[in-house]
Order: structure tokens, then sequence, then C-alpha cells
């Protein structure tokens, strides 16, 4: 398995940060604050990118790693359902936007975002250097 953290960050955090970056894009350009710089879902695509790219990539880790990928899988799979039980709270919002603070949504999932992003860069970080013969 040849891990690259370039190929990484090319094609999991780039792809998973198109929906931030097109916002912030269609932001500067638009006028009259058309739309929001950031948006909850965008961070809830970039952190499920994430967790699905890590499930992926622990596809191809070793048996002697076994246990260590599991809870990797673990992690990324309770990572998923929480952006999944967020998104639900997105949809509501859409409908009766009184029922959440926004700004408050927005921070969470920002956060959450970012500790997937540190999540995911240990696992290739693990990945590569067990690659290279580093434990």
């Amino acid at each position: 398995m040849k891990n690259s953290k370039s190929k990484w960050l090319a094609y999991t955090v780039l792809v998973g940060l198109i929906p931030i970056l097109s916002r912030l894009l269609v932001w500067s350009i638009a006028s009259n604050e058309v739309v929001l710089p950031f948006a909850a879902t965008d961070f809830v695509a970039f952190g499920l990118v994430l967790h699905i790219s890590n499930i992926n990539e622990l596809e191809h880790v070793s048996a002697q790693n076994k246990s260590w990928k599991t809870v990797q899988n673990g992690v990324s799979v309770i990572f998923i359902a929480l952006y999944s039980v967020l998104f639900a709270v997105l949809l509501l919002a859409e409908k009766n936007p009184k029922l959440v603070n926004a700004n408050s949504l927005l921070i969470c999932v920002a956060m959450l975002a970012v500790t997937s992003f540190l999540l995911s860069l240990s696992i290739l970080h693990r990945l590569t250097a067990t690659v290279k013969g580093t434990p």
C-alpha cells in the first residue's frame, strides 16, 4: 500500500472542502450578502468525506494492526452518526429556524469538522509511518 500525504490532501481534503470554498467564492463576488460565508451543511459534508475516506484507507491495514483499525473505524462510524444527526437538525431548522440557534450549530459543526480533520491527519500519519517501516 502506497500512501502519500499530498495525495490525501488533494483527493480527500480539497474535495471535501469544495462546498466550503465554493460558498466562500460565491459570497465574495455576490452583492448584498445574498449568501452567507459559512454554512453548517458544508462542514457536515466535509466531515463526512473525511470519515468515509478514513474507513476506506483503513481497509488496507495489515492484520497486525487489526485492533487499532477496529478502534479507528468505530470512531469514524460514531462521527458519521453525529454528522447525520446534525444534518437532520439542519433539515428541521430549514422548516422552522426558531428550533435551533444557527450560530451555535455552525460553531459546533465547524469544531467537529476541525476535530475530524485532526483525527484523519493522525490516521494518515500512522498509515504512512507504517508503510515506511516505523510503527
